[in-house]
């Protein structure tokens, strides 16, 4: 590998526009995830198997096929993407916005399990002891809930933002390879391969697995700082 590649200014661009994504979209996925993952817990109606496995699609779906779906939806020509259109004035496909979209309904499953895990995780007898004082609901998830459940948040959002990295079907087809704009590693990375341009290739390739492994590490830490604290 020549790691004169690592200096160059388009892998940067590259690595800097998917953090963005990744960060974008871990934001939203705690906003939204957290009190769909508190739903889905406490409910107790009927149809929340149809939401969880709702959820739960992405994990088994090829991301071509989400990917394809939701360019069917984001499209100009259709109902929605033409009304974003009029709205914003600039389409969803091949753009910033469109990837963030994509990226949390491809995500989801990735954020949503892991913060169900973690709220459930929460002793029954902290909760009646908080209801006993007088706690409402609300009191109740910030004051005794999230505090107990945080560790477990927080691996899933690191869960989010080290799946996003990684994403490469979804990405293609809703924005394609615009640098600067959508063009992610991942699909900065296939250019260059196609291109037969494996020193860069190499450089894309060493930068990804690089942060994956310490996203990993950080992971199996927190992990493990969780259950020494909870035995």
């Amino acid at each position: 590998m020549n790691f004169e590649a690592l200096l160059d200014g388009e892998l940067w661009e590259a690595i800097v526009l998917t953090c963005r994504l990744a960060i974008t979209t871990t934001a939203v996925l705690l906003l939204i995830g957290m009190p769909l993952a508190y739903w889905l817990n406490a409910s107790r109606w009927r149809g929340t198997v149809l939401v969880e496995a709702l959820v739960s699609l992405p994990i088994v779906l090829p991301p071509t096929v989400i990917g394809f779906y939701l360019l069917m939806l984001m499209a100009p020509q259709s109902g929605f993407g033409r009304y974003w259109l009029d709205i914003f004035g600039y389409t969803l496909t091949f753009s910033f916005t469109g990837l963030v979209i994509g990226s949390v309904l491809y995500s989801l499953p990735f954020a949503v399990q892991p913060f169900q895990v973690a709220l459930g995780s929460v002793p029954v007898e902290l909760i009646e002891s908080g209801t006993a004082l007088g706690a409402g609901r609300w009191a109740l998830f910030w004051k005794v809930m999230l505090p107990v459940a945080r560790p477990g948040i927080l691996i899933g959002c690191m869960l989010s933002f080290a799946h996003t990295l990684g994403e490469f079907g979804v990405v293609l087809m809703l924005g394609g390879s615009l640098p600067g704009k959508t063009r992610v590693a991942s699909i900065a990375l296939f250019d260059k391969v196609q291109q037969l341009d494996y020193p860069a290739a190499h450089a894309y390739a060493l930068v990804l697995l690089c942060i994956a492994f310490g996203l990993l590490v950080s992971i199996a830490l927190l992990r493990a700082h969780s259950q020494k604290q909870g035995a």
